[in-house]
Protein backbone atom coordinates (compact mmCIF):
# COMPACT_ATOMS: atom_id res chain seq x y z
CA UNK A 1 0.00 0.00 0.00
CA UNK A 2 1.65 3.84 -0.80
CA UNK A 3 1.60 5.99 1.94
CA UNK A 4 4.09 9.21 1.84
CA UNK A 5 4.70 11.33 4.39
CA UNK A 6 4.43 14.91 3.66
CA UNK A 7 5.28 16.09 7.50
CA UNK A 8 5.34 14.71 10.93
CA UNK A 9 1.43 15.18 10.92
CA UNK A 10 0.58 14.68 7.27
CA UNK A 11 0.22 11.34 5.19
CA UNK A 12 -0.91 10.47 2.54
CA UNK A 13 -2.32 7.02 1.79
CA UNK A 14 -3.99 4.85 -0.41
CA UNK A 15 -7.15 4.74 -0.34
CA UNK A 16 -8.76 0.72 0.52
CA UNK A 17 -11.87 -0.11 0.66
CA UNK A 18 -12.04 -0.19 4.64
CA UNK A 19 -11.98 3.69 4.73
CA UNK A 20 -15.30 3.97 2.59
CA UNK A 21 -17.40 4.94 5.99
CA UNK A 22 -14.90 7.14 7.24
CA UNK A 23 -14.76 8.79 3.87
CA UNK A 24 -18.45 8.97 3.17
CA UNK A 25 -18.75 10.39 6.71
CA UNK A 26 -16.00 12.94 6.07
CA UNK A 27 -17.66 13.56 2.65
CA UNK A 28 -21.12 13.69 4.24
CA UNK A 29 -20.37 16.21 6.85
CA UNK A 30 -18.63 18.57 4.29
CA UNK A 31 -21.40 18.17 1.88
CA UNK A 32 -22.95 21.91 1.74
CA UNK A 33 -18.98 23.22 1.17
CA UNK A 34 -18.16 20.56 -1.43
CA UNK A 35 -21.37 21.22 -3.24
CA UNK A 36 -20.04 24.36 -4.91
CA UNK A 37 -17.14 23.16 -6.88
CA UNK A 38 -17.23 19.18 -7.30
CA UNK A 39 -19.77 17.87 -9.39
CA UNK A 40 -20.16 14.39 -7.97
CA UNK A 41 -21.14 15.41 -4.66
CA UNK A 42 -25.32 14.91 -5.46
CA UNK A 43 -24.48 11.41 -6.62
CA UNK A 44 -22.48 10.49 -3.32
CA UNK A 45 -25.48 10.02 -1.21
CA UNK A 46 -24.76 6.83 0.94
CA UNK A 47 -21.48 4.56 1.64
CA UNK A 48 -22.14 2.03 -0.94
CA UNK A 49 -21.26 5.44 -3.62
CA UNK A 50 -18.26 5.84 -1.68
CA UNK A 51 -17.50 2.29 -1.77
CA UNK A 52 -17.75 2.14 -5.86
CA UNK A 53 -15.43 5.15 -5.82
CA UNK A 54 -12.96 4.10 -3.67
CA UNK A 55 -12.78 0.46 -5.80
CA UNK A 56 -12.59 2.44 -9.57
CA UNK A 57 -9.75 4.30 -8.08
CA UNK A 58 -7.85 0.88 -7.06
CA UNK A 59 -8.74 -0.37 -10.62
CA UNK A 60 -7.02 2.73 -11.87
CA UNK A 61 -3.65 2.66 -9.83
CA UNK A 62 -3.60 -1.01 -10.79
CA UNK A 63 -3.95 -0.47 -14.73
CA UNK A 64 -1.81 3.22 -13.94
CA UNK A 65 -4.66 5.56 -15.29
CA UNK A 66 -5.12 7.49 -11.98
CA UNK A 67 -3.94 7.10 -8.25
CA UNK A 68 -6.42 8.69 -5.33
CA UNK A 69 -5.05 8.96 -1.68
CA UNK A 70 -6.59 9.98 1.85
CA UNK A 71 -5.23 13.19 3.24
CA UNK A 72 -4.46 12.22 6.65
CA UNK A 73 -3.91 14.91 9.55
CA UNK A 74 -2.40 12.87 12.69
CA UNK A 75 -4.15 9.99 11.57
CA UNK A 76 -7.69 11.33 11.15
CA UNK A 77 -8.92 11.11 6.84
CA UNK A 78 -9.38 14.99 6.37
CA UNK A 79 -9.35 15.05 2.19
CA UNK A 80 -8.63 13.53 -1.27
CA UNK A 81 -5.44 14.27 -3.21
CA UNK A 82 -4.50 12.35 -6.54
CA UNK A 83 -4.24 12.16 -10.02
CA UNK A 84 -7.35 11.74 -11.68
CA UNK A 85 -5.79 10.95 -14.67
CA UNK A 86 -2.51 10.22 -15.57
CA UNK A 87 -1.81 10.21 -19.42
CA UNK A 88 1.49 7.86 -20.43
CA UNK A 89 1.46 8.91 -24.15
CA UNK A 90 2.23 12.75 -23.21
CA UNK A 91 3.80 11.66 -19.65
CA UNK A 92 1.32 14.29 -17.75
CA UNK A 93 -0.96 13.73 -14.73
CA UNK A 94 -3.74 15.85 -13.55
CA UNK A 95 -4.06 16.26 -10.13
CA UNK A 96 -7.65 16.61 -8.09
CA UNK A 97 -7.85 17.31 -4.58
CA UNK A 98 -10.33 18.90 -1.92
CA UNK A 99 -9.91 19.26 1.80
CA UNK A 100 -12.43 18.94 4.83
CA UNK A 101 -13.66 23.25 5.26
CA UNK A 102 -12.14 22.48 9.77
CA UNK A 103 -8.76 22.03 8.08
CA UNK A 104 -7.91 24.42 5.44
CA UNK A 105 -6.06 27.26 6.81
CA UNK A 106 -2.94 25.13 7.66
CA UNK A 107 -0.87 24.10 4.70
CA UNK A 108 -2.04 21.40 4.62
CA UNK A 109 -3.77 20.79 0.80
CA UNK A 110 -0.45 22.88 -0.09
CA UNK A 111 1.89 20.62 1.47
CA UNK A 112 -0.17 17.82 0.27
CA UNK A 113 0.04 19.06 -3.54
CA UNK A 114 3.59 19.93 -3.18
CA UNK A 115 4.66 16.67 -1.95
CA UNK A 116 2.69 14.77 -5.06
CA UNK A 117 4.64 16.96 -7.70
CA UNK A 118 7.49 15.66 -5.88
CA UNK A 119 6.33 12.14 -6.17
CA UNK A 120 5.51 13.02 -9.52
CA UNK A 121 8.53 14.06 -10.95
CA UNK A 122 10.71 12.19 -9.21
CA UNK A 123 9.46 8.56 -9.10
CA UNK A 124 6.41 8.61 -11.56
CA UNK A 125 9.14 10.78 -13.98
CA UNK A 126 6.33 12.77 -15.41
CA UNK A 127 7.19 15.80 -17.93
CA UNK A 128 4.14 17.96 -16.90
CA UNK A 129 1.38 18.37 -13.91
CA UNK A 130 -1.87 20.00 -14.33
CA UNK A 131 -4.05 21.58 -12.29
CA UNK A 132 -7.58 22.38 -13.19
CA UNK A 133 -9.80 24.54 -10.80
CA UNK A 134 -12.79 27.01 -11.23
CA UNK A 135 -12.46 30.38 -12.07
CA UNK A 136 -14.38 31.42 -8.64
CA UNK A 137 -12.72 28.89 -6.53
CA UNK A 138 -10.14 31.30 -5.30
CA UNK A 139 -8.65 28.73 -2.30
CA UNK A 140 -8.26 25.83 -4.93
CA UNK A 141 -6.46 28.02 -7.37
CA UNK A 142 -4.35 30.15 -4.51
CA UNK A 143 -2.73 26.59 -4.26
CA UNK A 144 -0.70 26.11 -7.65
CA UNK A 145 -0.48 30.11 -7.97
CA UNK A 146 1.63 29.38 -4.32
CA UNK A 147 3.52 26.62 -5.52
CA UNK A 148 4.82 28.61 -8.83
CA UNK A 149 2.72 27.03 -11.28
CA UNK A 150 1.86 28.71 -14.81
CA UNK A 151 -1.22 29.99 -15.38
CA UNK A 152 -2.20 28.52 -19.14
CA UNK A 153 -5.27 29.73 -19.86
CA UNK A 154 -9.16 29.55 -19.11
CA UNK A 155 -12.11 27.33 -20.56
CA UNK A 156 -15.12 28.43 -20.77
CA UNK A 157 -18.10 26.57 -19.13
CA UNK A 158 -15.28 23.84 -18.91
CA UNK A 159 -17.86 21.92 -16.21
CA UNK A 160 -21.75 21.66 -15.37
CA UNK A 161 -21.87 22.03 -11.63
CA UNK A 162 -25.91 21.26 -10.25
CA UNK A 163 -27.39 24.11 -11.86
CA UNK A 164 -24.91 26.01 -13.81
CA UNK A 165 -21.57 26.04 -15.81
CA UNK A 166 -18.39 27.15 -14.55
CA UNK A 167 -15.42 27.75 -16.54
CA UNK A 168 -11.96 26.50 -15.52
CA UNK A 169 -8.79 28.14 -14.99
CA UNK A 170 -5.42 25.86 -16.08
CA UNK A 171 -2.18 25.54 -14.53
CA UNK A 172 0.91 23.66 -15.66
CA UNK A 173 4.01 22.42 -13.71
CA UNK A 174 6.62 20.92 -16.17
CA UNK A 175 9.48 19.11 -14.41
CA UNK A 176 12.01 21.46 -15.60
CA UNK A 177 10.76 24.24 -14.01
CA UNK A 178 9.75 22.41 -10.91
CA UNK A 179 13.55 21.64 -9.85
CA UNK A 180 14.25 25.17 -11.02
CA UNK A 181 11.55 26.54 -8.25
Amino acid sequence: MFIYEVDENVKLKQLKLQDANELFELTDYARDYLREWLPWIDTTIKPEDTLAFIDQTLKAAEFKTGFTTGIFFKEKLVGVIGFNQLDWANNIGYIGYWLSPDYQGRGIMTNAVKALIDYAFSQLKLNRVDIRAAYENKKSRSIPERLGFSKEGQIRQAEWLSDHFVDHVVYGMLASDWYRF
